[in-house]
């Protein structure tokens, strides 16, 4: 395989996928099932599972649930560096679904301040309840090793992700334009224009409605892969 591009052009190809899909993020109100991934999508997210913790979920333990409660407040009222430590201090201390909440809120924060070790930690004790969320957190690990130019467990990550989310139209092929990203910065072009040609096909709507030329980049990959 070619040698690597630069780390900067990397993560500027990952952002650019991602900038892509801001429009994602004003469906929101109108349709929860739409997500938005990095910068503006990482605050979306967060809000998503708040809408789901309140909604949903069965009371953990008194204390617990108070001390998660806190830290949701504390992110809400934008002090995002004491719902950190609030976060933290839960996952560290209780068990059940409150702690198990705190460990992804905290990797979700953790990956904003660009700490992405100490993210890929909370993620991977977090225990996914919910087919979306958890396929968006093994999206969010997958954003982390980006990062870190750890790539082939980025595909990993992506390849899970698409997987747990099980065909969601929504958030499928958002997912695997990660990947195809990846797969680009690697030069394995062919699984590049596999991936597009996939989506084009299983999610022909994707595009138009989220204003990205799939086209394009599957004729980008194919010409790559003749060159």
């Amino acid at each position: 395989m070619a040698n690597h591009k630069p780390q900067e052009e990397t993560r500027t190809s990952i952002d650019e996928v991602n900038d892509t899909l801001t429009g994602i993020g004003e469906k929101v109100q109108n349709n929860p099932k739409i997500i938005l991934w990095s910068c503006v999508g990482v605050a979306a997210l967060v809000a998503v599972i708040l809408i789901y913790v309140y909604a949903f979920r069965q009371p953990a333990k008194e204390a617990a649930s108070k001390a998660l409660g806190q830290a949701d407040i504390e992110l809400l009222t934008g002090n995002d560096s004491i719902a950190l430590a609030k976060y933290q201090e839960v996952a560290a201390n209780h068990s059940f679904e409150s702690g198990n909440l705190a460990n992804l809120n905290a990797a979700i924060l953790l990956y904003k301040k660009g700490d992405y070790e100490q993210a890929i930690k909370y993620l991977g004790d977090y225990k996914p309840t919910e087919s979306i969320i958890g396929a968006s957190s093994r999206s969010l690990m997958g954003d982390c090793y980006v990062n870190l130019q750890q790539y082939e467990k980025a595909l990993d990550c992506f390849k899970k992700a698409v997987k747990l989310s099980d065909d969601n139209p929504h958030y499928t092929p958002a997912f695997m334009i990660k990947e195809a990203t990846v797969y680009r910065h690697l030069k394995d072009f062919h699984a590049e224009a596999e991936i597009y040609a996939e989506i084009l096909k299983k999610y022909p709507q994707y595009g138009q409605e989220n204003g990205i030329d799939l086209k394009k980049y599957l004729k980008r990959a194919e010409t790559s892969v003749v060159e």
